[in-house]
């Protein structure tokens, strides 16, 4: 029996908890991940070396990595004083040092994958630095990743600077011989949609005969999805692909403790609402179960159980 390519599209914490799921099935994983990225020690190796934002490909790598819990926590390891050192972790700077050696950051990846000993492959959503810019409704143009947020003001769309980024050709050809493509979970203007406005990436979805499915956030956040329903996230992935992208949503339907939700309310945060008829009208299923686990007071999707509806597809 052949292994199903599963492709995963995103960034941030959700897109590395679901790889640490998804990689206990016998499955071959690609993740695709965001390099807008411009916060933290992140945005400061960006600007210094001109080099595409580790954070999210450096927590990737790990969710994926077969190693001693020790490499892994000596990987993720942040140091915390030193000139110029403080803030930044292990793992950041070893992407950046292989990116200097190689001369290229999607072979720096590469090599770092063998060292790791990476289950699967990880490719950036672009192999320069872009800038996520976000046109509010008001008119207003902010441009930062981490800045899109704060600005507390609802976004009309996201788009990418430079114009001229080019995919990865094994980033594209991993999304063409897919059978199933993941959409999420992570901020959906912030990790998800970024990925989706790299010129070609939308096109070999559209061509790949894969069933693709968005994993919905259970919560809304604050600056970002403020109000949405999960046919909002849903529509806001159509206005920006131009084309209907996702034929399954996978949405939890498992209630959240009231500490919890009090705790989430505190950000602005609230569950996000499961329209069943906007949703169904949107031409895309829906799968709808108790995805959540609820860890360390935060909610986090529950990686086996997703992994596990996403292969049955």
């Amino acid at each position: 029996m052949t292994k199903k390519n599963v492709v995963v599209i995103g960034g941030g914490t959700g897109l590395s908890v679901l790889l640490r799921g998804l990689k206990t099935f016998p499955v071959d994983i690609s993740a695709i991940v965001t390099v807008a990225d411009d916060g933290g020690s992140s945005g400061r190796l960006r600007k210094e070396l001109n080099i595409p934002p580790p954070g999210d490909v450096r927590n990737v790598l790990v969710a994926l990595s077969e190693v001693e819990p020790l490499v892994e926590e000596l990987f993720q390891h942040r140091f915390e004083n030193g000139n110029g050192l403080s803030g930044h972790s292990l793992g950041n700077l070893l992407l950046a040092g292989m990116t200097s050696i190689t001369g290229d950051f999607s072979r720096g990846i590469t090599e770092l994958s063998k060292v790791l000993n990476v289950r699967g492959n990880v490719y950036p959503a672009a192999n320069r630095s872009i800038v996520l810019n976000a046109e509010m409704e008001d008119g207003s143009i902010v441009s930062g990743e981490s800045v899109i947020p704060l600005e507390q003001k609802r976004i009309k769309r996201v788009f990418l600077t430079p114009e001229d980024v080019s995919p990865l050709q094994s980033s594209i050809r991993a999304i063409e011989e897919a059978d199933i493509i993941v959409l999420g979970p992570g901020s959906l203007y912030t990790s998800v949609i970024p990925n989706l406005l790299v010129p070609g990436v939308v096109e070999a979805i559209r061509r790949a005969n894969a069933r693709k499915v968005y994993i919905c956030n259970v919560m809304t956040q604050g600056g970002e999805t403020d109000g949405y329903t999960a046919a909002d996230h849903i529509q806001a992935i159509l206005d920006h692909c131009d084309t209907p992208l996702v034929d399954e949503i996978i949405v939890n339907g498992a209630p959240i403790s009231s500490h919890l939700l009090q705790r989430y309310a505190g950000e602005g945060a609230v569950p996000v609402v499961v329209d069943v008829n906007r949703i169904n009208a949107l031409g895309v299923s829906i799968i709808l179960d108790h995805f959540v686990i609820e860890r360390k007071n935060m909610l986090r999707h529950d990686a086996l159980k997703v992994s596990q509806a996403i292969l049955r597809m």
